[in-house]
């Protein structure tokens, strides 16, 4: 055994690893954030599609679109007494999806969107029924 021996790391060598585990931990960071982003824009159109599926079997039954997305979950007492959904989501944001009948966007149907991450109606994150097909198209 060796008196006086330096065994250990220095303090600087310690700094480095640390400063490197950190540049690797902001790169993997990013990319996450960036992932999350994708999949909460995804939930949201699978959450619209399931919703338009809901209003368009409402009509089915009921010869008409609902007046609200409420009715979705509970339907007036007449026609059919099934609920169309158990419960209409909020969008991943937390937010109530909008809905506009008759359609605006979609002539003869029924509009429905999230205000996206930003929860203001009109920004480049929204997302609605009208953009489904398209959304399609670009995967």
């Amino acid at each position: 055994m060796r008196l006086g021996s330096n065994s250990g790391m220095t303090l600087l060598e310690i700094m480095v690893v640390i400063v490197i585990i950190g540049l690797i931990g902001s790169l993997v960071g990013v990319a996450v954030f960036e992932r999350l982003g994708e999949a909460s824009d995804r939930t949201a159109r699978i959450q619209i599609g399931s919703i338009q599926q809901a209003c368009d079997l409402f009509r089915l039954d009921n010869k008409k679109y609902p007046s609200s997305l409420s009715e979705l979950a509970n339907p007036p007492g007449r026609g059919s007494k099934r609920a169309y959904m158990p419960k209409v989501p909020k969008d991943p944001w937390g937010n109530d999806y909008q809905y506009r009948n008759p359609g605006s966007q979609n002539k003869g149907g029924v509009d429905i969107w999230s205000t996206g991450e930003d929860g203001a109606e009109g920004g480049n994150d929204d997302i609605g029924n009208w953009q489904l097909d398209e959304a399609d198209d670009e995967e």
